[in-house]
């Protein structure tokens, strides 16, 4: 039977910090490039991942629980945006865009996690499948920028 859990809880509150730490890096990465096309894709990113944030902490209440707003930056979204931030220093656009392609590797990856190792709700199910789906066929908008430079 799909329930709500705890261990859901955690999982999904790991995926809303991750999303909140991408919107930033992706903001940041908008201010570090003259590029229009990378401009506008960057910030299109930011702020589909503010939604798919304000999705999952949608979903968290939806169950009673309370998502975690400590806003800090853990583990591998802690390295992720930390190496996207050293990048910055060069303001080197392809760089910019391979560490925006092997983040949202990493957040595929997070995704699945969820998806395989919780027996989720099917209404949580289909959000985290949407988004981690949405940013899979980001991938190749991406790489179609990375062609640009």
């Amino acid at each position: 039977m799909n329930s709500y859990t705890k261990e859901v809880g955690n999982k999904l509150n790991a995926l809303l910090e991750k999303n909140y730490d991408a919107e930033k890096g992706f903001k940041k990465a908008a201010e570090h490039t003259d590029h229009t096309a990378l401009k506008n894709f960057f910030n299109r990113k930011a702020a589909e991942r503010y939604d798919f944030g304000h999705q999952l902490k949608s979903e968290i209440k939806n169950y009673g629980e309370e998502p975690e707003n400590n806003g800090s930056v853990t583990g591998a979204a802690h390295r992720t945006w930390m190496d996207v931030k050293a990048v910055f220093s060069a303001d080197n656009e392809e760089s910019m865009l391979e560490e925006a392609i092997r983040g949202e590797k990493a957040s595929v990856e997070e995704y699945n996690e969820v998806l395989n190792e919780t027996n989720l709700p099917s209404s949580t199910r289909n959000i985290v499948m949407n988004q981690k789906n949405t940013i899979s066929q980001e991938l190749n908008t991406i790489k179609r920028l990375e062609d640009l430079k």
